[in-house]
């Protein structure tokens, strides 16, 4: 039997997006070209990346923007990290120079390694500030994950050197100096990356950043690391020098670890992977509007610290265009006010014709 005229149109899809959650008319919910897009050369990349241009009428628009607002507040939380972790590991190599200890040379390298993973996140934060273009569909949130990746590999990489300085200390021994400073230095980076990972991992979880709460459990495995040298300064003065080298191997399996940590949080956001609590709760508020006969597909990833969801729901087929749409909107708005950190949201409606005339 040939659907009535409504159910016609209805049977075409219907798609609701937002890109924000608090407004239906963001200026830079579409991409358009900008003057900017066209700038050449190193000046051109730099001004890209931390906005050094005009365009006043995108600031206007990302003022009172709640993710423009998070971003912000993880590039003031990836400064104030940046600027601990260089204070900290600058005190350490005075005292590395004075002493000679590796276990606080290995400690001071993966200090300054965190420092540098500081930049590609800094970075990468700037980055997702920018609104979407006509090359960059949806924006550039990615550039966080590819900072998460960066991160990662450092760690696998002062692990190495850590190795590598433990072995060569363990063949050629030589007693330790001036144990008094080490054994502050060894304090002073406990609390400078202590500082630190209670600042990343309080923020990256408050706007949903892995990679930024990698980085602050990063940071608290280094403090801990940084007091184990105090055992070394110990074995020195009891007169067992061997015991630096040692300490050196153990934070090295230690950053392996955490190297194995970052590595398969990283791969959950770079394939796509979903808290299952997250989706059960979408689900949920999906399903408790009546007029949702039914939930044909949901699909969620991660983009950097935002949330974004796919959706297929199935209305009654004898709706209009409008009263589909009105439905949609009232779901889009239900996930968009209890979903935490969720940034955009695409339904899709299908016609529902009752299970009666499904089984036919």
């Amino acid at each position: 039997m040939p659907l009535p005229t409504d159910a016609q149109e209805n049977a075409n899809a219907h798609e609701l997006s937002t890109g924000h959650p608090h407004s239906h008319d963001h200026p830079h919910d579409h991409p358009h070209p900008h003057p900017h897009d066209d700038h050449k050369g190193l000046w051109g990349w730099i001004s890209a990346i931390f906005h050094l241009h005009g365009h006043s009428q995108q600031r206007t628009a990302i003022a009172s923007d709640t993710a423009f607002m998070q971003d912000d507040g993880g590039i003031r939380t990836v400064w104030l990290a940046l600027a601990a972790l260089t204070v900290t590991a600058l005190f350490q190599i005075v005292i590395v120079r004075m002493s000679g200890s590796v276990a606080l040379l290995a400690d001071t390298i993966h200090n300054i390694g965190d420092g540098l993973n500081s930049i590609p996140l800094l970075i990468a934060f700037y980055l997702v500030r920018r609104i979407p273009t006509r090359r960059y569909t949806y924006g550039f949130s990615r550039a966080e994950d590819v900072a998460g990746v960066l991160i990662v590999l450092s760690i696998a990489v002062s692990a190495a050197v850590v190795f590598w300085e433990s072995f060569q200390k363990l063949l050629h021994p030589t007693p330790l100096t001036n144990l008094g400073w080490i054994a502050a230095a060894s304090i002073v980076g406990f609390l400078g990356n202590e500082a630190v990972a209670w600042l990343q991992i309080r923020q990256g979880r408050e706007i949903g950043s892995a990679a930024l709460v990698a980085d602050g459990l990063h940071a608290r495995t280094d403090g801990l690391t940084s007091l184990a040298v105090l055992v070394a300064v110990g074995g020195t003065w009891l007169g067992y020098p061997i015991v630096d080298p040692i300490i050196g191997f153990l934070i090295g399996i230690a950053i392996l670890f955490i190297t194995k940590d970052a590595t398969i949080s990283m791969w959950y956001r770079l394939m796509d992977a979903i808290e299952p609590e997250i989706l059960e709760q979408t689900e949920a508020v999906i399903r408790q509007r009546e007029e949702v006969r039914s939930l044909h597909r949901l699909r969620m990833r991660w983009m950097g610290h935002q949330l974004h969801a796919d959706i297929c729901i199935g209305v009654d087929a004898n709706l209009t265009t409008a009263e589909g749409h009105h439905i949609a909107d009232h779901v889009r708005q239900d996930l968009l006010h209890t979903i935490h950190h969720l940034a955009d949201v695409t339904i899709h409606l299908d016609p529902w014709f009752g299970v009666s005339e499904q089984a036919s």
